[in-house]
Parts: C-alpha cells; sequence; structure tokens
C-alpha cells in the first residue's frame, strides 16, 4: 500500500503537530474482555513519578537512576517516555530502529497485564510508536499503530471511566483528527476514527483540572490548544509562567516560556528565558531551541548573532526538518546584514536541505523557487512585527514607494504589513480597512496575505459579535486553494466556524 506524495505530506503535517504535545497499542483483546473490571494498579509509585519529572526536565540519566529496572506498567511507561523524548528531541535517524524495537518489547511485556494503568501504558506507547513511525517516513506503520492506539484508548476510558489518563491522551487525538481541515478527509476515511473537538476539550479538561499522575501535561496541551486555536493567548502564557516559576530547572517548561512569549511578540523577554535557561551535561541537548533564538535576533536586528546561533543549531541538530528554514534566515541575516556572498552560499542550500512537511520549510522551499526577490524594506517590516516592534515596523513601512512596476505579491505584503501592525497595536477600524483592500487587490493570487487578511476580519467581527460577518469571512479563508500557511489557516478558521454554530 503506497500513498501519493502529497497525501504522504499531509498526513505527517497533521501528525508533526501532534508529536511535540505526545513528548509531554492495544492490549490483548482476550485479555482485556477477561481481566477483572476491577481497578487494580493505576497510578504510577513516588521513584516513577519523580522520574517522569525527570523525563520533562529533559535529564534522562536522573530519570533511569530513579526509575531501575522492571516490568511493571508504570516502569515501562515511563521508560518509554523517554525513549520516545530522546528520539523526538534528537531528531536521529539513527536511533529509530532501536526505538521502535524497545518499545515492541515493552508492549511484549504489557501483554497480559490487566488494570487501568498497564492498558493505558500499552495504548500510550503504540502511540508512541505512531509518532515515530510518521516522523521517520514509515506512514503506513504510523497509520496503522495511531488506529490501534485510538481504539485501545478508547477501550481504556470505556472499562475505566475515571482514570483520567486515558482521557487525557483520548481528548487530544479528539481534538486533532476533529479539527483536521476538509483536506484530510481521505486520512480519517483511511482509519476509520471518530474525531470530536467537542469531545476531545471535554476530555482534556477533566484530566486537566483533577489531580491525577498525568495532570501537568494535560494542563499543558490544553492551554497550547486555547493558545493557538481559540485566541487565549493570555491564560497560556500566564500558565507557562507559573510553571516555570515553580520548576526552574524543568527544561520542557523553558522551552514552551520562550515560545509562548516568541508567538507572542514578546522578543525581549522571550531571549532572557533562553539566556537563562539551564545548561550542562544532565540536560538532554534541545538544539531547536538555538533555532528559536536565532529568530528572535533577526527580529531585532542583530543579524551576526542570529546567523551565530542558526548555525549552532545546524551543528548540533540531526533532523530533516526546520532545515530549509534555518537556511533561509541564515540568508536574511546575511542579506540584510550587508553579506551578499554569504546571502547567497545559504541562499543555494535551502533547495537541497531537509523537506518541506512543515509550513516554516514550505515558504521557505518557495522562496527559493520564486525567482522575484525580497523586499528589503518589507522584510525588515515583516521581521519587526513578528518580534513585538510595531511602531518601528510602521516608520519602516513608510518608506516602501510603490509604484505601476511594483509586483503584486510586494503590494500585498504592504498593506498586509500595515494593517498587522495597527491590529497589534490595537487600532482595529484603520487594521480592518487595509485587510478587506488586501482582500479586494489580491483576488486569486497564491499569496497568504489575502486568506491570512479574512482571517484576521474574522476574529474582528467575531469579537464584535457581528456573528454572520465574521463567518463570510471564516468561510473566504477557507476558499483560497494554494498559499504557504493553509493547513494552519484552514484548521484555525474551521475552529473559529465551529464555535460560531
Amino acid at each position: 500500500m503506497a500513498f501519493p506524495a502529497e497525501k504522504r505530506r499531509e498526513f505527517r503535517r497533521g501528525t508533526l503537530r501532534a508529536c511535540w504535545l505526545v513528548v509531554l497499542c492495544s492490549a490483548n483483546l482476550y485479555a482485556a474482555l477477561c481481566a477483572p473490571l476491577r481497578e487494580t494498579v493505576s497510578e504510577l509509585t513516588e521513584h516513577q513519578a519523580r522520574a517522569y519529572a525527570e523525563v520533562l526536565n529533559m535529564r534522562p540519566a536522573a530519570a533511569c537512576a530513579l526509575l531501575g529496572a522492571g516490568t511493571d506498567a508504570g516502569t515501562l511507561l515511563v521508560q518509554d517516555c523517554l525513549g520516545i523524548t530522546e528520539l523526538l528531541v534528537s531528531q536521529d535517524a539513527a536511533r529509530f530502529e532501536s526505538t521502535v524495537a524497545a518499545q515492541d518489547a515493552r508492549l511484549a511485556a504489557l501483554d497480559g497485564q490487566a488494570g487501568p494503568l498497564a492498558e493505558y501504558a500499552a495504548a500510550e506507547i503504540r502511540l508512541h510508536q505512531a509518532a515515530a513511525q510518521v516522523v521517520f517516513n514509515h506512514e503506513v506503520q504510523g497509520a496503522w499503530s495511531l488506529r490501534r492506539s485510538y481504539g485501545a484508548m478508547q477501550r481504556v476510558v470505556e472499562r475505566y471511566p475515571n482514570y483520567l489518563p486515558a482521557r487525557k491522551t483520548l481528548g487530544m487525538l479528539q481534538f486533532f483528527i476533529g479539527s483536521l481541515p476538509e483536506g484530510y478527509r481521505w486520512f480519517l476515511r483511511l482509519l476509520g476514527l471518530p474525531g470530536s473537538i467537542d469531545a476531545g476539550l471535554t476530555n482534556l479538561r477533566r484530566a486537566a483540572s483533577q489531580p491525577n499522575d498525568f495532570q501537568l501535561e494535560a494542563r499543558l496541551v490544553l492551554a497550547l490548544l486555547e493558545e493557538t486555536y481559540y485566541k487565549k493567548p493570555a491564560a497560556a502564557l500566564a500558565l507557562v509562567e507559573r510553571l516555570h516559576r515553580e520548576q526552574p530547572e524543568n527544561q520542557l517548561l523553558v522551552f514552551l516560556l520562550i515560545s509562548q512569549r516568541k508567538k507572542q511578540h514578546r522578543t525581549d523577554e522571550a531571549l532572557a528565558a533562553y539566556r537563562a535557561r539551564p545548561t550542562g551535561p544532565d540536560y538532554l541537548p534541545l538544539p531547536y531551541l538555538h533555532h528559536l533564538a536565532a529568530d528572535l535576533l533577526l527580529y531585532q536586528g542583530q543579524y551576526p548573532a542570529s546567523r551565530r546561533a542558526n548555525e549552532l543549531f545546524l551543528r548540533q541538530y540531526r533532523g530533516r526538518h526546520y532545515l530549509k528554514d534555518a537556511y533561509f534566515k541564515l540568508y536574511l541575516a546575511c542579506w540584510l546584514g550587508g553579506d551578499a556572498p554569504a546571502a547567497g552560499r545559504y541562499r543555494a542550500r535551502i533547495g537541497p536541505a531537509g523537506r518541506t512537511v512543515l509550513e516554516e520549510d514550505t515558504y521557505a522551499q518557495r522562496f527559493f523557487d520564486d525567482p522575484q526577490p525580497l523586499d528589503a524594506t518589507l522584510t525588515r517590516a515583516r521581521l519587526q512585527i513578528d518580534g513585538g516592534y510595531y511602531r518601528p515596523a510602521l516608520a519602516t513601512l513608510t518608506t516602501f514607494r510603490a509604484s505601476a512596476a511594483t509586483p503584486l505579491r510586494d503590494q500585498l505584503e504592504h498593506l498586509y504589513r500595515r494593517a498587522r501592525a495597527l491590529h497589534l497595536l490595537g487600532q482595529p477600524d484603520s487594521a480592518r480597512v487595509l485587510y478587506a483592500q488586501t482582500i479586494a487587490r489580491a483576488g486569486s493570487a497564491p499569496y497568504y496575505y489575502a486568506p491570512q487578511s479574512a482571517l484576521q476580519l474574522g476574529y474582528l467581527y467575531q469579537l464584535e459579535g457581528q456573528r454572520n460577518t465574521a463567518k463570510a469571512y471564516f468561510q473566504k479563508a477557507l476558499s483560497y486553494s494554494r498559499h504557504e500557511y493553509k493547513n494552519s489557516t484552514d484548521t484555525k478558521a474551521k475552529l473559529a466556524l465551529a464555535e460560531l454554530k
């Protein structure tokens, strides 16, 4: 069985959105049916819980020392959490086969073990396996593992309705499947998996609101979903900041803190967290942090420092995602910094590097393939807006001069960037006019400025209570067939429409 190339890319895109959250199997059916319904082992031991905390801290040696050996469900589960964390963080293909073999051995050891923890562990390990298989190009096996994990997790919830960890994972799966854009319907039909945004959020909220071994993970997943798709950035950032104050040694929380501050355009604070991050040989290397820092430095116009950070990322990283994006950002740092020869060298490396699964890499590849050069003024303004420097961005945009010869792409970007800066400065009326002008001028041009303008107009009218107008703009955002950020734009528009029903 083989997927068409584009369908493989769609499947990986959808699954990769969940892989970092998976970090943070069906058992034998006969044994599951015959096992007593009385809940046996349902919680991690104290040592297992402490070891799991060290997994989240990304301190593998400390986790192993606490965990020890054993074939009980809690030990096997935490061992697998550590294994999948090391694989997905390193993105090292050389570790894939041994990781999957270890997962198979753990599943065999769990076969016949009964009780909520054992059955949950088997389903969770199978989900980890699905993530590993999809990330490392084994899509068919990954699809089958995902289906088995989903079915097993459903059975855990049915047999043990008060066992909250299973609701955490099932809720996450239900949400992601339910929120997939229309282009993924082939995937849902293939797997026969029911998705439900409402059921997913209900399960996640139950797991996040009541004490259980994996409550922290449930709270983080829920907060990140609400921040990304339901425009609740303040709540997500407040949670991450509070947890970080309580656990400053936790590298996962540091990563989330930097990432959330970056997404919310708080560059200075994000860089402060990056510079104060815990380091040392006890911690699992996290090269992606340097890639985040490179972006933040680029926003500030610190081009040599941004270049050094991305070069460090490339030296340490073993994966194939974010490579095109890294070379694109290196190109920008050199081009804007006045080093044209280096910029040319980095630009040439975008094409052959990595893959175009993630939207960042797709954007970089489109830049590489497009013979039309970027405009330096608009590029600086974009970086300033991304960094939260809205007034400097508006000042930069005032120096842009359009003429009859100005390409349509640059005309659209100029309108859109002004709209974004004004919107983020709290001037929605001015932003609304410019968003509408962007849509009107774009027509069917294959750029993301018009669909993003439609999405932002939908949000603005939704806030004002103008439901019909908001609905029309969300549907408009979905109507664009080709642009760099179609998957994320469509998902956000779909979820916003569901809220308006």
